[in-house]
């Protein structure tokens, strides 16, 4: 059970990644709509802009995660919010689209993401981890759905430069935040299941599975920002839809098409069927451009396909950390999420950069044909996705006796029908355990592990 002050502590760094996921979006669903108004400003530039922070998160995520290493988590995460606060007074205070794209760009490398993850897994206890990592998953999944609703609400309100003196003050809040409602970290650990190693780069550069994953979240969010540097001039200028009106939209959507998602991975995880719905999944996503050109643009024409791509984009963005977490090795679970993150901001800058040169050149159709074949691209390399294995983590706390008589623990776990994996993480004093629970109970797997007289206590995570 997570203490009232750990507690604290992860809702905390949570709020602090949700202000930086707000600041960083609210600009996604209006800012295409500015090309005629921002100096200097072309369709390509207006890209750029959206996209190039992905570039710096890409660029710094690694870097600002293993220098938290050595200097601490909070002075990296302090370095990354004075970034972010800067690069948004510069984009506030710009007379041109040149000087947003700078503040942006500035935006983008203060990358904490990875920082802030290992600070709450420093902070947690590894039976709690895993619940500190979920409240993390959904806080910032929410912020993205919070983001889209409160740009044009904003942007009706404040217009674009509103919108980036909001983002200066979320990231002083989040000064405040971090120093008055979350304690100074321990003694730095390596979470091998949380932080990235060098060590391990060149195994996962070459484990095809996960190589896989890395290309499926680069495609699903460059095609997320190449689409909507055209949804927001469909809504605007074709269908003539009020700041308000797509607010309200975008919240109907997102409910929506959230409270539809978790039965159908609820089942596809039961039943052991999450290729099927993921190829199905990246079916709908291809559809999308070329019904948002051919069907009529109304309110309900594009608020339909909007809801089906939102429902594809939620099951898609919400089972591929899971699919990452599963068929990643346990020593390399943190490198592989390093690489499948800096893949996912990529995307984001290639979506936005290069949507926006095709806008330019060839407005509507040029986007769609883009995001139509990177979609059917991904969903052929998809064909090689092997169908995922149902395991488990489970986590043993074993004490310094233990770690002494690792060889002979190693031995006896690993003639247990259904043990996949096994870990010793001797500065945690846990072994890691990946188990198929269709072959072995979680519950008596623990009571071989009582029966071993080899344990101190024993811990557990799904």
């Amino acid at each position: 059970m997570m203490s009232p002050k750990t507690r604290i502590a992860v809702s905390a760094l949570a709020t602090l990644m949700a202000f930086r996921m707000l600041g960083l979006f609210m600009i996604l669903p209006v800012f295409s709509l500015y090309v005629n108004s921002i100096p200097e400003a072309t369709p390509a530039l207006i890209g750029l802009a959206i996209g190039i922070y992905g570039l710096g998160q890409a660029c710094f995520q690694i870097p600002l995660g293993m220098l938290s290493d050595r200097i601490g988590r909070k002075p990296v995460i302090t370095l990354g919010l004075i970034l972010f606060g800067t690069g948004s007074f510069i984009a506030a205070s710009a007379h041109t689209i040149h000087g947003i794209v700078l503040g942006r760009a500035i935006q983008g490398v203060g990358a904490i993401g990875s920082t802030t993850l290992a600070f709450v897994a420093d902070l947690t206890h590894d039976e709690d981890r895993s619940k500190a990592m979920a409240i993390m998953g959904m806080v910032i999944g929410f912020s993205f759905a919070i983001a889209m609703v409160l740009g044009p609400t904003v942007n009706a309100w404040l217009h674009l430069r509103g919108i980036f003196w909001i983002t200066l003050g979320l990231a002083g809040a989040g000064l405040v935040l971090l120093y008055t409602a979350i304690p100074p970290g321990p003694q730095l650990l390596t979470h091998p299941h949380v932080e990235a190693e060098w060590k391990h780069f060149r195994a996962v550069f070459t484990h095809t599975q996960l190589l896989n994953l890395d290309f499926g979240i680069f495609s699903l969010h460059a095609i997320l920002t190449a689409l909507f540097i055209a949804i927001p001039v469909l809504m605007t200028h074709t269908a003539h839809l009020t700041e308000a009106t797509q607010a309200g939209l975008y919240f109907i959507i997102f409910i929506t098409a959230f409270i539809v998602m978790i039965p159908f991975l609820i089942l596809a995880e039961k039943k052991r069927r999450i290729k099927p719905l993921f190829m199905s999944a990246i079916t709908l996503l291809i559809l999308t451009p070329p019904l948002l050109l051919s069907w009529p643009h109304s309110i309900w024409g594009i608020g339909s396909i909007l809801l089906f791509f939102f429902i594809a984009f939620t099951l898609l963005e919400a089972s591929l950390p899971s699919l990452i977490s599963k068929i990643s090795p346990i020593r390399r679970k943190g490198t592989a999420m390093g690489v499948y993150s800096s893949a996912q901001f990529l995307g984001i800058f290639v979506g936005g950069s290069f949507g926006g040169w095709l806008f330019s050149h060839f407005y509507l159709i040029g986007i769609g044909v883009f995001c139509a074949l990177l979609g059917f691209f991904w969903l052929m390399t998809t064909f090689l996705l092997r169908e995922p294995p149902a395991v488990t983590t489970i986590i043993f706390h074993i004490d310094e006796l233990s770690i002494s008589h690792e060889r002979e623990l190693h031995h006896l776990l690993r003639n247990i029908p259904g043990v996949r994996e096994i870990a010793f993480l001797s500065n945690e004093h846990s072994v890691y355990l990946k188990i198929d629970q269709q072959i072995i109970r979680e519950d008596e797997l623990r009571k071989r592990m009582r029966e071993s007289n080899l344990l101190a206590s024993e811990k557990g995570e799904n």
